[in-house]
């Protein structure tokens, strides 16, 4: 069952939790989307450290998860957007990347 959905800003503050006293996992999904999409692993740490989530929470129904997107540009003007969940209150799933 789906935890309860976060607005953008308690997504965000849990999120920089997760970044500093909590678990934030890589999927290996992630990982390999980066790589075949020319996105530095460490611009994806700066998103997820200073990115922001404009747009609402998406429920997928297939994990029973709500996920958010983290959109940041980067230093050399690259946008990427990474998809995240909370499998639970201290951990964060980054799920995959793309670029915007």
């Amino acid at each position: 069952m789906a935890g309860d959905c976060l607005s953008k800003a308690d997504a965000l503050k849990r999120l920089r939790n997760c970044l500093e006293d909590g678990i934030v996992e890589y999927h290996d999904h992630f990982e390999k989307r980066c790589r075949e999409r020319g996105i530095d692993l460490q611009d994806a740490q700066r998103a997820l450290q200073k990115g922001t989530i404009y747009r609402e929470p998406e429920l997928d129904i297939r994990f029973q998860e709500w996920r958010y997107r983290v959109e940041w540009t980067t230093p050399e003007g690259q946008a990427i957007a990474l998809i995240i969940a909370f499998p639970e209150e201290y951990e964060t799933l980054a799920i995959t990347a793309l670029l915007l």
